[in-house]
């Protein structure tokens, strides 16, 4: 199981990697290619929107052909498509390159949530799935301070090689990941979809992931760019954003550890408050100091609320998890991709402040939902 761990921790790291490298880059990349910020960050929300809505097809073909196959070709592809994305020459290609590069590294983290699910107690899952956290927290502290600092030094197209080579490696790695027990070979789509349809439970929780997507991705994408449009460069912008993999991987440790002791809903709730706490801070003030502070509270959140919804979502509906799971991953990168293509307008002309404030507001109902949602949850399961 150890090396298992470490290989799903491998391509969390990787994924991650990949998708928290371009927002320390966008203002590097605008300047550039001679574009406007607002096309750069329309073209990333490309990359975030075919990570979400490619996540229902990994499930069905994780169905028919396994979780390592469909890993490990997902991830040949994505290495191909980040070495394009480090030749483009304008928004549009650089769009086409990152759309296919999210759609086929969306592959990896869901698998390794479905693969826990089939091989860990649901009494350990969630310490299990905040180890895998661990390294979606690696790939986020180097993706932010690691590209921003290649920027600014070399060139953003190194870094898309960088993590192309990483992907390559992987696909050789998984070669040794240990198949997972449960074989769902054969079953058929219409049906599974038909019992998310039906789970009130499921569509809760997918609602959850989509607000999640919204508020905790959405501001963490623009975050490296508010801080060097108020004067930072592109390296300490980048280096503001790598504390939110720091809070990430250290929360998330502790998130495991509390998972058994503390009621089902206090996780989430302290996760949504965080959230809120630092959206409002950075919607103040865009200065470096305030961002570390955000980005820390933000990896807090993530931890504990994004991990809570996780571990909900390989509980709902057991005998169909690849397909609820995939649907989940979906729902919360449509969410972050929405936010990206709207704050788009607000980034270019420099309006943060607003950005923020609206995560905010927004962060407030999802975190009622999951801490309601969730202790009402095992109450139901309990009665059953």
């Amino acid at each position: 199981m150890l090396r298992s761990r470490r290989l799903l921790q491998a391509t969390a790291l990787v994924s991650t990697l990949d998708r928290f490298a371009m927002p320390p880059m966008l203002i590097a990349i605008a300047r550039d290619l001679g574009v406007s910020l607002a096309q750069i960050v329309q073209a990333a929300s490309v990359y975030f929107l075919a990570y979400g809505l490619m996540q229902p097809v990994w499930g069905m073909v994780s169905d028919r052909v396994g979780l390592i196959r469909t890993m490990r070709v997902a991830l040949l592809i994505a290495a191909v498509a980040t070495a394009v994305s480090a030749l483009v020459s304008g928004p549009w290609s650089l769009a086409v390159a990152r759309g296919i590069a999210g759609g086929t590294f969306s592959a990896g983290i869901p698998a390794g949530l479905v693969y826990l699910g089939d091989t860990v107690p649901a009494a350990d899952r969630q310490r299990e799935i905040t180890n895998l956290m661990s390294g979606s927290a690696v790939g986020t502290a180097l993706g932010a301070s690691g590209a921003g600092i290649v920027a600014q030094l070399t060139s953003w197209r190194l870094t898309f090689l960088i993590t192309s080579v990483a992907a390559l490696l992987l696909v050789v790695g998984l070669r040794w990941l240990t198949p997972a027990p449960r074989n769902r070979q054969g079953q058929r789509l219409g049906a599974a979809l038909g019992q998310v349809a039906r789970s009130r439970w499921a569509w809760l929780v997918l609602l959850l992931a989509f607000g999640d997507g919204v508020v905790l991705l959405g501001v963490l994408t623009l975050l490296p760019a508010a801080v060097e449009a108020a004067g930072s460069g592109a390296a300490l912008s980048g280096s503001v954003t790598a504390f939110y993999g720091l809070g990430m991987l250290l929360f998330a440790r502790v998130a495991g550890a509390l998972s058994r002791r503390l009621g089902r809903w206090q996780l989430p709730a302290v996760g949504a408050a965080a959230a809120f706490v630092g959206a409002t801070l950075v919607a103040l003030s865009q200065a470096p100091a305030v961002a570390i502070v955000t980005a820390l509270l933000l990896g807090l959140a993530w931890a504990w609320l994004h991990s809570t919804l996780q571990t909900w979502v390989t509980e709902v509906l057991p005998a169909v998890r690849a397909t609820v799971v995939s649907l989940f991953a979906g729902a919360l990168f449509t969410g972050s991709a929405l936010a990206a293509l709207l704050a788009s307008g607000p980034a270019d002309r420099g309006e943060y402040g607003l950005v923020f404030t609206v995560a905010a507001v927004l962060i407030v109902p999802v975190g009622l939902a999951a801490a309601v949602g969730r202790a009402r949850y095992f109450s139901a399961v309990r009665a059953e």
